[in-house]
């Protein structure tokens, strides 16, 4: 049966991959899968991060700022 993989078969596929895909990138690999079933599970349950109102920051005017005035065209002959 494909779904039942006892621990040495677990042993022996992590050994491949750290053949395959070497130290240094087989924990990168691992955070990056990590991170993506947390984002599937969050976006599963309904749990965004947009759902909190956010703070906008202080205006530091309530003038408009004036447009700055139109260039002139240089004309290439």
């Amino acid at each position: 049966m494909p779904g039942n993989i006892g621990w040495q078969g677990a042993i022996i596929i992590l050994i491949v991959l750290l053949v395959v895909f070497g130290p240094k990138r087989l924990p990168e690999m691992g955070r990056s899968l990590g991170k993506g079933m947390r984002e599937f599970k969050d976006s599963i349950t309904g749990k965004d991060d947009d759902d909190e109102p956010r703070e906008l920051p202080p205006a530091a005017d309530d003038e408009p700022v004036p447009a700055p005035p139109p260039r002139e065209r240089d004309s290439v002959s």
